[in-house]
C-alpha cells in the first residue's frame, strides 16, 4: 500500500479546497441570480446564510476527514465502529462519481469552445448564429464524447500524481490565475461606455426582493455553492495535518468562493448592459451571450478565451476533487495511485456516455420527464446534495465525542471553546433545518 500523503502546505488545502468549491455555478449562474434577486442586499444575506448554515457543515467535512484521516468511507467506519454509518461516505463516492460524470460533459463543451476560439470559427457571428451553432456542437455525438473524454484524461493525468505534485501544485497556479484573469477581464469589462449602469444592476441593494422565497432560493445557493454532503472535503481534509485551524480554512473558502462570484459579475454584467445584450445564466451565457459580446470589442476573441480558460480553471479544479474522493477508498484497498486514478477514470468515462450524448443521440430518451443529463443533475444536486449534508450534520452533531469535537475545532486555531459552543448549536439545529427547508424546496413540497 502506498504511504498516505499530506498537504505540502496550509495554503495548498486551502487552494485546492477553495477550488474544489468554486465550479462553473459560481461564475455562469450565482451572479445572474443575485443581479435578479436584489442584488447587493442577495450577497448580504447569501453571506450571512453561507457564513451560519453552509460553512459549519464545511468545518464537520473537516472535522470528519482530519480526525479519521481516511477517505469517504473509512472515515466513518473509523468513527463509528460497527455501525451502518459507513453507508453515508459509500452514497458520497457514488454522489461524487455522478457529478463527475456529467460535469465531464460541461467541461468538454469548454475545451470544445476553446479549440473554436483560437481557430477564429466563432468570430463575427450573431447571437442567434451563437444559439445555433451551441445546439449543433452539443448534438454531435463524436464532439461531445472526444471532449468530454479529454477533459476527464487531464483530471486523470493530475489526480494520478497524487495530492502534493498533482492536485496542490495545479491548484496553487490555477487559483492564482483565476483572480488574475478575473482582473484583467473587470478592468476591460469596466471601460465600455454604459459599464456603470451594469454595476448599479448588480450590486445596488434591493430589500424588497428579500421575501419568504427569495431567502430560500438564497439558502439554496448557498448550501449548493460549495458543495457539501459528498463528503469530498472529508477525503481532501484527511491528508491534513494538526498545523491547520478548521474553522479559520472553511471560512477561507467560504469567502474566496463569493469573491469568485462577485468578480463573476463585475466582469460580466457592465458589459452586458454597455451592448445591450439580455442577461442570462447557466450554458448559454458562456457559449452564446459571452462570444455575442465579446465579437463585438476590439481583440474581443483574446479576451473570450481568456474567459474559456478561467473557466474551464474552475471546473478542473471542482472535478479534481470529485475524481480523488472516488479514488482514495480504491488506494485503501492497497492499489496504487495511478492504477487506481485510471480504473475510476474509465469507469467515468462510460459512466458521462449518456450525459454526453442526451443533446443528441439520447435527447428523446427521458426517465422521469428527464434526460440523462438532467436526470444526473437532480440525483446528486437535489437528492444526495441536502440528504448528506442533513446526516453529516447529524453525524458530526450527535454521534461524534463533544471531546473530538473540541480538540479538532481548537487545534491550531485562534477559535476558542465559545466560538466551539456556537458552533456546535449550528450544526445540530440550525443547519438541519435550513438544509431540511432546501431539500424539500428542490423536490418541489416547499414554494
Amino acid at each position: 500500500m502506498e504511504k498516505r500523503e499530506n498537504w505540502g502546505s496550509k495554503l495548498g488545502f486551502i487552494l485546492a479546497s477553495a477550488g474544489s468549491a468554486i465550479g462553473i455555478g459560481a461564475i455562469w449562474k450565482l451572479p445572474y441570480v443575485a443581479a435578479t434577486a436584489g442584488g447587493g442586499a442577495f450577497f448580504i444575506l447569501f453571506l450571512i446564510l453561507t457564513l451560519f448554515i453552509v460553512t459549519p457543515i464545511l468545518i464537520a467535512e473537516f472535522v470528519i476527514g482530519r480526525s479519521s484521516q481516511g477517505d469517504a468511507i473509512t472515515a466513518y467506519s473509523k468513527l463509528a465502529k460497527g455501525s451502518k454509518w459507513n453507508l453515508l461516505g459509500k452514497m458520497g463516492v457514488v454522489g461524487a462519481s455522478i457529478l463527475f460524470s456529467f460535469y465531464s460533459v460541461v467541461g468538454g463543451w469548454i475545451i470544445t469552445y476553446l479549440y473554436k476560439a483560437f481557430t477564429f470559427s466563432l468570430d463575427g457571428l450573431s447571437q442567434s448564429e451563437l444559439l445555433a451553432e451551441f445546439g449543433k456542437t452539443t448534438a454531435d455525438p463524436n464532439i461531445s464524447l472526444l471532449s468530454t473524454f479529454v477533459f476527464i484524461l487531464l483530471n486523470i493525468l493530475v489526480v494520478s500524481r497524487g495530492v502534493v505534485a498533482g492536485i496542490e501544485k495545479m491548484s496553487k497556479f490555477m487559483m492564482p490565475a483565476l483572480f488574475i484573469l478575473f482582473v484583467v477581464l473587470i478592468i476591460r469589462s469596466l471601460t465600455l461606455d454604459g459599464a456603470l449602469e451594469g454595476v448599479i444592476y448588480f450590486l445596488k441593494p434591493d430589500f424588497a426582493h428579500i421575501t419568504g422565497s427569495t431567502i430560500l432560493i438564497t439558502l439554496g445557493q448557498a448550501f449548493f455553492s460549495l458543495s457539501v454532503g459528498l463528503s469530498v472535503m472529508v477525503t481532501y481534509s484527511s491528508y491534513l495535518d494538526r498545523s491547520v485551524s478548521l474553522p479559520g480554512s472553511a471560512i477561507s473558502v467560504a469567502l474566496m468562493n463569493m469573491t469568485v462570484s462577485l468578480l463573476a459579475g463585475l466582469a460580466i454584467f457592465p458589459a452586458v448592459f454597455a451592448l445591450d445584450i439580455k442577461p442570462d445564466a447557466g450554458p448559454g451565457l458562456l457559449f452564446v451571450i459571452l462570444p455575442a459580446i465579446f465579437n463585438q470589442l476590439p481583440f474581443g476573441a483574446v479576451f473570450f478565451i481568456i474567459f474559456l480558460i478561467l473557466f474551464l480553471f474552475a471546473a478542473l479544479t471542482s472535478s479534481f476533487s470529485m475524481l480523488e474522493a472516488t479514488v482514495a477508498p480504491i488506494m485503501s484497498q492497497g492499489i496504487s495511485r495511478k492504477k487506481a486514478s485510471s480504473m475510476i477514470g474509465l469507469f467515468i468515462m462510460l459512466l458521462a456516455v449518456p450525459s454526453a450524448l442526451s443533446f443528441g443521440v439520447f435527447s428523446d430518451i427521458h426517465i422521469f420527464g428527464k434526460t440523462f443529463f438532467e436526470l444526473a443533475d437532480f440525483l446528486v444536486s437535489n437528492l444526495m446534495l441536502p440528504i448528506g449534508a442533513f446526516f453529516i450534520a447529524i453525524f458530526v452533531g450527535f454521534r461524534l465525542p463533544r471531546k473530538l469535537l473540541i480538540e479538532e475545532f481548537t487545534a491550531s486555531s485562534r477559535f476558542g471553546k465559545k466560538v466551539f459552543i456556537i458552533w456546535l448549536f449550528l450544526i445540530k439545529y440550525i443547519a438541519p433545518i435550513g438544509i431540511l427547508f432546501v431539500f424539500l424546496s428542490a423536490i418541489g413540497l416547499l414554494k
